[in-house]
């Protein structure tokens, strides 16, 4: 039904474009419409083509979107002040992951990351907390965001070590930190000193601008890339990068 209003309004308006801004009384508009039908009935490939046509139209606006809002956020995005970046933190190529703690595509993509890592030594790895599925991954990230703060330099181990496991919480981000030498009671005053409301706050609305609605999501160079594509495809768009600056090159 929804395919049939389109066409037909679609019909309509070629029509009238052909004849003139005319008005078509309901007689004519029904004949219109029959028309259409027969012609999707008789061609419903046309329906699979116009929804890829659509598909495809959508994900060029989505792309766009999101080159813009690299170009006007670069600074929040690659070098925001409470991210931290593995591999090389002074390397010449960045790449930023937006993440949860309890997202299945993120614990495969770990093994992404390091591969990218070892194999680059010139990548900074920016990890940009993005909790979006719950309760349980808010109260991991605000464990994660006060550990940041006591032990940076062990916040990789951190990261792989709650991204291993089953469902991350409070409790067993704590449990986790914890086996890294960090007290639940140094966990529980720096959250209690330090909020990580604001640095979520902007990690959202970055989200937003770049179209992103899910995790694992990549910027790098011009273009935020949605969704786990594996470290090949990763590597691809990091030479490109390196290349030219962009990810097409």
């Amino acid at each position: 039904m929804k395919f049939k209003s389109l066409f037909a309004a679609t019909a309509l308006t070629l029509v009238s474009t052909t004849v003139g801004a005319q008005a078509f009384d309901d007689s004519q508009k029904d004949e219109i419409g029959k028309i259409v039908r027969e012609y999707l009935i008789a061609n419903p490939e046309v329906i699979v083509e116009v929804q890829q046509a659509l598909e495809k139209k959508q994900a060029e606006a989505r792309l766009a979107q999101a080159k813009t809002a690299v170009k006007e956020n670069a600074d929040a995005i690659f070098n925001a002040a409470t991210d931290i970046a593995l591999g090389n933190p002074k390397g010449t190529t960045t790449i930023v992951e937006f993440f949860d703690y309890n997202c299945g595509y993120c614990k495969r993509a770990v093994a992404d990351m390091d591969a990218i890592i070892k194999t680059n030594p010139d990548v900074r790895f920016v990890l940009k907390e993005f909790p979006i599925l719950g309760q349980d991954s808010v109260d991991a990230h605000k464990v994660s965001f006060a550990f940041k703060q006591i032990a940076p330099e062990k916040y990789g181990e951190f990261h792989r070590a709650l991204l291993s496991g089953e469902q991350a919480n409070e409790a067993r981000a704590i449990e986790v930190a914890k086996s890294l030498g960090i007290s639940e009671e140094a966990l529980r005053a720096k959250m209690a000193e330090v909020s990580q409301d604001d640095a979520v706050r902007e990690t959202y609305q970055l989200a937003t601008k770049l179209g992103i609605t899910g995790t694992p999501s990549y910027v790098l160079g011009d273009e935020a890339v949605f969704g786990a594509i594996g470290e090949v495809e990763l590597n691809k768009k990091i030479a490109s990068v390196r290349q030219c600056g962009k990810t097409t090159c």
